[in-house]
């Protein structure tokens, strides 16, 4: 799935050492389908050549904004038209105390003037040293630039050139990608709360074995990616899963059923989305050895007793806020086989106003799915496709049915 397919990217590179950088970033751009025209700073020349800029990106690199290819000598006009959004990264503290006071003096600063503000956005990914970085004035150029309309990205912390330590660094190329990936979905969660359970949970037999599923938490992982790039507040609890946080998501990692279970519910009752894509274990061990269950000589296996899990999606769906509809619930079933009957069994039984259903063993640990969207009126399928693209559609089908 190319996510910035058919959208022209204008690269902005300002001064200093973080335009190593940029030459990732735009090959990273690239790959996600976007096509890409390099815009340099004199001081970025300095850090990266124009040649290695415009290897990568196959296109002439500008600099000047007194280049003579434009037949009407005017570059900042006919760049910025081309252009689904400016991303200037690094943007030095400079550039951007000489974007909030509007000065245009060179062809980068010209463009951002010079940008339709309502059709392509500005997007500045910060780099400077970290005493830079907290300095009063600069903190007041960012609230500035944000009130403008710029969206301001964080900025990273770690080691720095310098060779000091602290926050300032500009983020990684992958995580200046989500961004604007995001910048570019539709924001129909803004001011939402959204809480997403995902993944397996793992029930203790002893200290070295216990119970739990296949469930990879791909899907919960992309619902709340989805959510967040919907302008959410997004939390996911997620189960024992080897995945990396989406960016700007809230994670709570947790082991059992009953350890979830007390997750949620503290913090439930702030979100307006609860989103049950967890595979929770129906039941536990009742006892949980205090030492390795070894082999009998008789080979006799253990005498396991299990007591219920608590049904989560259940509880929830039942309190007050869900009954009231200030909570929008959403249930996931994962089933091996007659995916309709159970779905829409499960709906009824735990009350949800949305069901989705999916085949368990042809999903777990894929990139891939299918859903099937149950409610009270209707079936609807969603046809196999990448995870994030079905949870993109998923968000909106939860947005739209929140308007009613």
């Amino acid at each position: 799935m190319l996510d910035l397919q058919n959208k022209h990217i204008v690269l902005g590179l300002t001064g200093g050492i973080a335009c190593y950088k940029a030459a990732e970033l735009c090959r990273a751009l690239i790959k996600q389908g976007a096509s890409v025209q390099v815009v340099m700073t004199e001081s970025a020349t300095q850090f990266i050549t124009a040649v290695t800029m415009q290897a990568l990106s196959n296109r002439a690199v500008y600099v000047s904004q007194w280049d003579a290819r434009e037949p009407n000598n005017m570059a900042h006009i006919n760049l910025s038209r081309e252009a689904d959004a400016i991303l200037v990264a690094p943007a030095s503290a400079d550039f951007m105390a000489k974007l909030l006071h509007g000065r245009a003096d060179d062809l980068l600063s010209l463009m951002c003037l010079a940008r339709p503000v309502s059709e392509v956005p500005l997007i500045l990914a910060p780099a400077m040293n970290r005493e830079m970085w907290i300095n009063p004035a600069t903190q007041r150029n960012v609230v500035q630039l944000t009130q403008d309309g710029a969206l301001v990205l964080d900025v990273g912390q770690g080691d720095q050139a310098c060779g000091e330590t602290g926050d300032g660094r500009m983020l990684e190329p992958e995580e200046i990608v989500q961004d604007l990936i995001a910048a570019f979905q539709p924001k129909l969660l803004a001011g939402r709360k959204v809480l997403v359970t995902a993944g397996p949970t793992y029930e203790a037999i002893d200290p070295v074995r216990g119970i739990t599923n296949l469930s990879s938490g791909k899907m919960g992982f992309a619902i709340a990616r989805a959510a967040h790039e919907a302008g959410a507040e997004v939390t996911v609890i997620a189960g024992p899963v080897h995945l990396s946080t989406p960016r700007g998501v809230i994670r709570v990692d947790v082991r059992s059923a009953q350890d979830m279970h007390g997750a949620v519910m503290s913090r439930v009752k702030e979100a307006s989305v609860f989103v049950a894509t967890a595979a929770v274990a129906d039941w536990r061990v009742s006892h949980v050895a205090e030492q390795k269950i070894k082999k009998t000589a008789k080979g006799d296996a253990p005498d396991l007793q299990f007591t219920e899990n608590p049904d989560i999606l259940g509880e929830v769906a039942k309190s007050g806020r869900a009954q009231s509809g200030e909570l929008f619930c959403v249930g996931f079933a994962a089933e091996s086989h007659d995916l309709q009957k159970y779905a829409q069994a499960k709906r009824e039984k735990k009350g949800v106003p949305l069901l989705v259903g999916n085949i368990g063993p042809a999903t777990f640990g894929s990139d891939e799915n299918a859903l099937l969207l149950v409610d009270a009126k209707s079936v609807q399928e969603i046809p196999k496709a990448n995870k994030l693209e079905l949870a993109r559609k998923l968000v909106a089908e939860i947005a739209q049915r929140m308007k009613h």
